[in-house]
């Protein structure tokens, strides 16, 4: 998912620039947490960052201060219900490639699918977070189970308990993943199987190389 953020999206999309931003705190932030341990090697690896220039040093700086804007409500319990979802999915095609699939998931309407809503408004997608976590090529996201689900079908059922609040918001939901062939071509730059031929980009990677030779 971070690869396919930072080497496949366009330049200033939000989705890489998100993805290093993530990157640059988590830096800081272990670095500052071993420099009382580690000295030298938290002041080389301080100095060598190349975007803060005329830094003071690790030590001059100051203790770790993470933002408040980090927590919020929902966001911890969205990643562990679809990270479940995902290790249902992957468990479903043990040994095999889950970028030659797409994740089906399902979800009675509820609190679950509202969390799973905000990793994926679309129903189906291929780069949203939500598919980013299953790592399939795509994601789609259903509130009952769709009428051409093949009768062989491998569905796998699970459930989980949502905790919000300190406890004063608790639902336990449950889902099913299944795991569906695509037809579609393997993409030459983003290695999805989003494209219609595997000589040509996908309409994604397409959009992205447009934009790069304007």
């Amino acid at each position: 998912p971070l690869s396919c953020r930072l080497y496949c999206e366009d330049e200033k999309d939000p989705k890489r620039r998100s993805c290093q931003t993530v990157l640059a705190e988590a830096l800081d932030i272990v670095v500052r947490s071993f420099a009382p341990i580690l000295p030298h090697l938290a002041e080389e690896v301080f100095q060598h960052i190349p975007y803060k220039k005329d830094s003071e040093g690790v030590f001059r700086s100051g203790w770790i201060n993470a933002s408040s804007a980090w927590k919020k409500p929902g966001i911890e319990e969205a990643i562990e219900g679809a990270c479940a979802m995902r290790d249902s999915f992957l468990g479903s095609i043990s040994g095999k490639n889950a970028l030659e699939y797409e994740a089906v998931i399902v979800i009675e309407p509820g609190l679950l699918f509202e969390l799973m809503e905000a990793l994926q408004p679309e129903e189906t997608s291929s780069v949203s977070q939500l598919n980013e976590i299953m790592m399939a090529s795509q994601t789609t996201l259903l509130s009952e189970l769709p009428k051409e689900t093949p009768a062989d079908a491998n569905i796998i059922k699970g459930t989980f308990l949502i905790n919000l609040e300190g406890g004063d918001i608790r639902e336990e939901s449950s889902y099913k993943v299944i795991a569906l062939p695509l037809a579609k071509a393997k993409c030459p730059r983003c290695r999805r199987y989003t494209s219609d031929s595997s000589s040509t980009p996908c309409p994604r990677c397409l959009k992205v190389i447009g934009k790069g030779s304007t």
